[in-house]
């Protein structure tokens, strides 16, 4: 990696990014050997070697300014202006005919492997071996260090790449602002993830996609579409995923070409350097490197799981290309949180019972099996070191259940995770019906009696006597364990629980009339979620209690779109 540069005080231009970028997987890992050095190459075919593809990135038609991330702006140090300014705007709408130097054009794609719950697929792929999978619709356009850490930004909507299988690599408006809310708002819920920088639409440029009848209760689309087309530009230290490991430890076994070793070893050590360089010494043997990259990613992967759960978030479609490496969210597509506690709730008609809410442990656990295979070769030579690689594989299960008993004790305020008041707790919620997010803000105020938890009580619990002296007992025995008796413990006690329990999270039914109305170019209320959603454990108005902490209404209820969604196109 080169030296960094100072990132000015404020940028306010595109000169000023510009002077800070720094192209490490550029140039440090392989192109494809059969690329256009133009970046022209926007039809499917197979990349059988090289990290990456040049792809030259399709303009928006005549681009719109919807939003930028206020928070992520005054973290980078970019002053707000830049979003609507003309060259910034012209860049993040996929038009680099006009960039100053010393940024690059075109931008990358990359390819990577699908396994889905631990299984190999290729049939997928329209060439059927695997060489066709990848970024389809998302080409990176920058890569550089601002102050002092490093930071890739990606486009998604930008247009076909030789991954897009076909089909017209675009985004529609509705997929982009869920996207764009989502990561700043699972940001400042406090979980990893990629994050959002600006959003813009078109005018005039639109695509047919597949979608629901109004109202409609069924689980496949019944329509064709019309949609507005955006583009969103997220931002991660690197977008490396663990399909994308999986894809060079494959061709090593299976002996695809002369490099496939050189490739493999290439890609772990630059994820090393991109994303643990912090905690894995540069001065270590590979093996050494390998070895705590495994240890250190098993520790976020599971981190990051336990925290889905705490915040009610389910991803819906967790196959292992959508499994970022360097352990944060990543592929906001069939995602959801959970409205009415069920631990079989699944967002995406697709996705199945093996990636619903509380199964996601189990997609992880699956996820890093594939990602140890990948990772296998490199230490092939050493019997101790697959020895060491396979006890940090065969412990997941052990570290993925210490971090969600650590994770419901802090959501339910005890010291330590006690198994029969959580039993008889999920039993209790699911026979009750609550709001998952309700009913865990309600019980962070450490309340007198269940009067409050009623809040969050669906249909007729509130009424139900028998349910109602369940409830009475279990609070009186959680309360017990608790053992706050004086004011003062009472306070700390409920601070500490709602920094844990979010009070607002973001459901499907806030985003539906959001994009609905930004699909006729109001973005009022895409702003105002904006606004409240990267406030999630504040306190708000009582306009905004009102409108947003509140049960999801009954006419929602498996309607199709809201309940449920297809593939985000």
């Amino acid at each position: 990696m080169s030296q960094i540069k100072a990132t000015p005080e404020l940028i306010t231009n595109l000169d000023d990014l510009a002077s800070l970028a720094d192209y490490s997987l550029i140039d440090t890992l392989n192109c494809d050997p059969e690329a256009k050095a133009d970046g022209v190459d926007h039809l499917p075919r197979q990349v059988f070697s090289g990290h990456y593809v040049p792809v030259m990135p399709t303009p928006l038609k005549e681009p719109v300014y919807i939003s930028h991330s206020k928070n992520f702006f005054s973290e980078l140090g970019f002053a707000d202006s830049l979003a609507q300014s003309d060259n910034f705007m012209r860049m993040f709408s996929a038009d680099l005919s006009k960039i100053p130097r010393p940024l690059r054009k075109p931008g990358w794609a990359c390819g990577y492997a699908l396994s889905i719950y631990g299984t190999e697929y290729y049939q997928q792929c329209p060439f059927q071996t695997g060489n066709g999978y990848g970024d389809g619709r998302a080409i990176s356009i920058f890569e550089g260090v601002i102050n002092g850490r490093r930071w890739e930004m990606q486009l998604k909507g930008a247009g076909r790449t030789p991954y897009c299988r076909g089909a017209d690599g675009r985004a529609v408006l509705r997929s982009s602002i869920r996207e764009f809310l989502a990561q700043e708002h699972m940001h400042s819920l406090g979980v990893p993830t990629s994050r959002s920088l600006c959003l813009y639409t078109s005018k005039t440029e639109k695509v047919k996609r597949p979608w629901f009848e109004q109202g409609s209760y069924s689980k496949d689309p019944e329509l064709m579409i019309e949609e507005d087309v955006a583009i969103s530009t997220r931002v991660a230290p690197s977008f490396i995923r663990v399909g994308q490991l999986e894809l060079y430890g494959r061709r090593v076994r299976k002996k695809e070409h002369p490099k496939a070793m050189e490739e493999l070893e290439k890609i772990v050590l630059h994820l090393i350097d991109r994303e643990y360089s912090e905690v894995i010494d540069k001065r270590l043997t590979i093996e050494e490197k390998i070895l705590l990259l495994a240890r250190e990613f098993r520790s976020r992967l599971t981190s990051l799981v336990a925290n889905w759960i705490r915040v009610g978030y389910c991803q819906g479609n967790f196959n292992s290309d959508n499994c970022a490496a360097g352990g944060f969210t990543l592929d906001y597509g069939p995602f959801g949180f959970i409205d009415m506690f069920d631990p079989e709730y699944q967002p995406w008609t697709g996705g199945g019972l093996h990636f619903s809410f509380l199964n996601q442990p189990q997609a992880a656990e699956h996820n890093f099996h594939m990602f140890c295979a990948a990772i296998h070769p490199l230490l092939a030579s050493s019997k101790n070191a697959l020895a060491k690689l396979e006890a940090i594989r065969g412990d997941f299960s052990k570290v993925m259940q210490e971090e969600m008993e650590q994770m419901w004790a802090a959501k339910l305020g005890l010291t330590t995770f006690d198994k029969s008041l959580f039993k008889e707790l999920v039993t209790l919620m699911l026979k009750t019906s609550v709001d998952y997010t309700i009913f865990f803000r309600e019980l962070s105020q450490i309340p007198e009696d269940i009067t409050p938890l009623k809040k969050s009580f669906y249909r007729n619990s509130i009424s139900n006597e028998k349910i109602l002296e369940s409830w009475f007992l279990w609070l009186d025995k959680w309360k017990s364990l608790i053992n706050v008796t004086l004011p003062e413990s009472r306070e700390k006690l409920s601070k500490q629980m709602k920094s844990i329990n979010p009070k607002y999270t973001l459901r499907e039914w806030f985003l539906v009339p959001a994009y609905q109305q930004a699909a006729d170019g109001d973005y009022s209320l895409l702003r105002e979620l904006q606004a409240v959603m990267t406030n999630p454990y504040s306190e708000q108005s009582k306009a905004i209690e009102e409108k947003y902490y509140r049960q999801k209404p009954s006419e929602f209820f498996n309607i199709a779109g809201i309940s449920h969604v297809s593939c985000s196109s």
